[in-house]
């Protein structure tokens, strides 16, 4: 499931009170959770309801958010009465990626520093400090925070009534150019796939697939920069995604400018590094930099091995 909201903080098992709570949080994410709502309903009706199903939410991973990053400053009781706070998406390939750093640096799970980049159509930026996010680049939606294939990422709210008195758009026409028309796109007026945009950039014509590249990198690296200053530090930045773990040269234009920090990349590691896990930092370096792909699905098995094992304990314990 797209969106939890301010409920689910865990991975659950459904019931009818559970989906009738993912029923009301589909305004949240009209696209997403609908529909997974009426899949859980079909497969219920197909398998019966006592095949059990579990919810795996990817808001779940950013509940432990402070009020102070997740609070917009707008009216406060307006924000109360509709919710309106960030939540964070991409949450479980955040987590995984999380976790797979602490087995693969020997850092428990509790003493996880560092920054995680999920890059690929949608991309968001995380701080992990201490095993938990403490921000995120994605908000209320996932619009907000970096530039993605076709959304904005973050956008001063005004240009939207410049657009809607001079181009006689409605909110709901506007939302559609922010999250389908946008990003690289728009940006580049090709393609939001960074492969095209690559080998357009790398010849004569190319300088608008350069200008939504370079975009695309400075909003990324402003979000690192931002998210040192919110951990104290950190001991690592992941990069994960389809562009995340197969496109060393996003990934080097990113770090460029990040030496002042102690980040230094070394170029054949990053290179080489295509699909596959692998420390792209320099020995030198005072933190290091690893490309580490998301495993989402096996994060979600485990949850839902989890919950079942829950449920069975409960049983156990209730009929003594």
């Amino acid at each position: 499931m797209v969106h939890g909201g301010s409920r689910f903080a865990q991975s659950t098992l459904v019931d009818e009170d559970v989906l009738a709570a993912l029923e009301a949080l589909g305004e949240l994410a009209p696209l997403h959770n609908p529909p997974a709502v009426s899949g859980i309903r079909a497969s219920r009706e197909i398998l019966g309801p006592k095949t059990p199903m579990v919810a795996v939410f990817d808001t779940a991973f950013h509940h432990t958010i402070p009020e102070h990053a997740h609070s917009y400053a707008i009216p406060h009781e307006m924000a109360r009465r509709y919710g309106l706070r960030r939540y964070g998406f991409h949450g479980t390939s955040h987590r995984y990626v999380a976790e797979r750093y602490a087995e693969i640096s020997g850092t428990p799970r509790d003493q996880v520093n560092i920054i995680t980049l999920h890059l690929g159509n949608g991309a968001s930026a995380t701080a992990i400090k201490g095993g938990r996010s403490v921000d995120t680049s994605m908000g209320f939606t996932p619009l907000e925070g970096l530039v993605m294939g076709t959304r904005s990422g973050d956008l001063d709210p005004a240009i939207l009534e410049v657009l809607s008195q001079r181009e006689g758009l409605s909110v709901g026409q506007l939302l559609t150019m922010l999250n389908t028309a946008s990003g690289l796109l728009g940006l580049s007026g090709l393609s939001a796939d960074m492969r095209t945009l690559l080998e357009s950039a790398a010849g004569p014509e190319g300088r608008q697939a350069r200008l939504a590249i370079e975009v695309f990198c400075y909003r990324a690296r402003k979000y690192i920069g931002a998210y040192l200053a919110a951990l104290g530090g950190a001991d690592a930045i992941a990069f994960t995604g389809g562009i995340g773990e197969n496109a060393p040269k996003i990934r080097a234009q990113i770090c460029s400018g990040l030496e002042w920090c102690g980040l230094t990349l070394d170029a054949a590691r990053n290179e080489a590094a295509v699909g596959h896990e692998a420390r792209i930092s320099a020995e030198s370096s005072r933190f290091q930099a690893w490309v580490i792909p998301t495993d989402e699905e096996l994060l979600i098995a485990r949850d839902t091995v989890q919950c079942l094992a829950d449920a069975a304990g409960r049983r156990r314990a209730g009929a003594r």
